[in-house]
């Protein structure tokens, strides 16, 4: 079992000087691998407003933090290359196909992705309890329910209390099992203990990391979703790095 150490916020902010490094260095690469993002968020925006379930626009814009950890695998890997002093460019990010433990890191995803529908599944559930069962009329209708009624504002707390659940448990299961597996081929299980473990012992640094990367993403995700070709490659790389100072 990989063994882990306790990091301070100096560490935090040491990952992601380290990060942007790497950002500056591969930036047309990453840009040109980010850029996908974008399209995809204006997608899910089109889609909810187009098929009436507005009520799950903002789950699924929020929801992105609970599937980053997959999206940015890529990311782990031109770090890991850059690392070793390699020439890196955008195909190297599909080298993780090539990973000892690439069926591990799917695993691993799906998981994710499975957690991200629960997600959804429980917003949609709140919005019937509250705002719902009715569907709203339009976005100004929509708007007016969530802002200027109690149960609007009902909804918005028990909402947040959910998704700040599930980001937590994102948070410790991902938040070095996926730089693990591409680093070493330890296996699923220890890839998610360690990661577990990571937390349990740094529980306050980890806290800090997860507002970070919260507030980052909901940040890049304005004005449409632009700002993700920035910052997802940043903290992709940050947590390369949060990753090598954690586990040793």
């Amino acid at each position: 079992m990989p063994t882990v150490r306790r990091i301070g916020v100096a560490d935090l902010r040491e990952a992601l000087a380290q990060g942007i490094d790497d950002f500056e260095a591969c930036r047309s690469d990453v840009v040109f691998l980010c850029l996908v993002y974008p399209v995809i968020g204006l997608a899910l925006a089109w889609f909810t407003i187009g098929y009436d379930v507005l009520p799950l626009l903002f789950p699924l814009a929020s929801g992105f933090a609970l599937v980053g950890p997959v999206v940015a695998v890529g990311l782990y890997e031109m770090s890991r290359r850059r690392e070793q002093g390699a020439t890196v460019n955008w195909v190297d990010a599909f080298g993780v196909a090539h990973s000892p433990a690439f069926a591990a890191i799917v695993m691993l995803g799906i998981g994710l992705l499975g957690v991200f529908v629960l997600w959804l599944a429980a917003a949609y559930a709140i919005f019937q309890f509250t705002v719902g069962p009715e569907q709203p009329a339009s976005i100004t209708a929509f708007a007016s329910d969530v802002f200027t009624t109690g149960t609007g504002w009902w909804m918005i707390v028990i909402g947040m209390g959910v998704g700040f659940l599930f980001a937590a448990l994102v948070l410790t299961i991902s938040v070095v099992s996926f730089p693990l597996l591409l680093d070493r081929d330890v296996g699923l299980y220890r890839a998610v203990i360690t990661s577990v473990r990571a937390v349990a012992t740094n529980p306050g640094t980890m806290a800090v990391w997860g507002f970070i990367v919260a507030c980052s993403l909901a940040i890049g995700s304005l004005p449409a979703f632009i700002g993700l070709i920035i910052v997802l490659p940043i903290l992709g790389h940050a947590t390369w790095h949060l990753y090598r100072k954690v586990v040793v």
